[in-house]
């Protein structure tokens, strides 16, 4: 039984259909006309207690939509939702208190007051100890450094402060399962290390996590499980590994060669594998489930004098944009 669970999930959205200018407007005040849009439509999904899960797809995909209906913030059209045995619009006072949840396009800072004050009516409206409070502070800091951004009212941040800030007052109140969207965005790399450090520590420690983003760091960084959707529909569900096996086989070696061996040579000697480049630098793409790197570089040894090489790891976006294409279905 899942902590997290939909079946049959579905949201759909009526919009109005007029006409261009003022004369479509003032025809549709007389005869209203609408179309059912499923942003939604019949997603299952289950995810238990300390997974982090990547939830990813085109924009317009439905991924705000499917997070706002877990949070209480939408109400299903059909379906069920069920967040830590609650169903989240209504009961939304309970879920809030087992949810912490980012929206990179949203604040839950308060505009016109320093970011000490905003986490400071946060503490008081999750009825936080004093001393956890000073604890978890004194944590986020450690990670997110916002130390020094106490004092900064919040419309003076920059994105990257805010991102911090708004982080930090997602995690709080140590929810149990946490919704992030591009939680990343906006930090400098050394910060976006930390915050994914501190992202697998929540896991490890049984924080369940969900996160829409582009960033491909996060994904391979933090989550070991991905869903993919489209058009409000999921297309993939299941390990990164496996996603990765399916769909990138191919690893590409690059060389240089430094005795001057034809490229012809060396795509004769590796009739298997897919020889291209210009020169002394070669690419060898080849399936990895066929040949290991080491038997590559070992044929090419027997012809030709390598000087470097280095191993390309498939990218994630290439595999993701393999099932937009329809090369998976589920």
């Amino acid at each position: 039984m899942g902590l997290v669970k939909a079946q049959s999930l579905t949201k759909v959205f009526r919009r109005p259909q007029k006409g261009p200018g003022l004369r479509g407007s003032v025809k549709h005040l007389f005869q209203r006309r609408f179309k059912d849009v499923p942003a939604v439509n019949g997603i299952d999904v289950s995810i238990e207690a300390g997974e982090a899960v990547a939830y990813v797809g085109p924009n317009g995909a439905g991924k705000s939509t499917t997070i706002k209906l877990l949070c209480g913030i939408l109400v299903p059209t059909s379906g069920s939702v069920e967040v830590a045995g609650v169903t989240p619009h209504v009961d939304r006072i309970a879920n809030a208190r087992n949810i912490g949840v980012l929206f990179g396009q949203r604040s839950q800072l308060w505009w016109d007051l320093p970011v000490r004050e905003s986490l400071g009516l946060l503490r008081d409206m999750y009825d936080l100890p004093k001393g956890f409070y000073q604890q978890r502070i004194e944590r986020l800091d450690e990670v997110l450094g916002i130390g020094e951004l106490m004092p900064v009212l919040a419309r003076k941040l920059s994105l990257g402060q805010r991102m911090r800030a708004d982080l930090a007052a997602a995690l709080l109140h140590q929810p149990r399962i946490v919704y992030l969207d591009e939680p990343t965005i906006g930090l400098d790399i050394a910060v976006k290390d930390k915050v994914r450090k501190f992202l697998r520590e929540l896991r490890a420690d049984g924080t369940t996590l969900m996160l829409t983003t582009h960033d491909l760091g996060d994904i391979e960084d933090v989550c070991e499980r991905i869903i993919i959707i489209d058009e409000g529909r999921k297309i993939f569900d299941g390990p990164l590994a496996q996603m990765k096996d399916s769909f990138a086989r191919t690893r590409r070696m690059h060389l240089h060669i430094t005795d001057g061996t034809p490229m012809d040579v060396i795509a004769k000697h590796l009739s298997t594998a897919d020889v291209s480049g210009e020169g002394s630098e070669v690419t060898i793409a080849f399936d990895r489930f066929a040949h290991t790197a080491g038997q590559i570089i070992a044929a090419v040894l027997q012809v030709a004098e390598v000087g470097e090489f280095h191993l390309d790891e498939p990218a994630i976006e290439d595999v993701v944009r393999k099932v937009y294409a329809g090369e998976l279905l589920v």
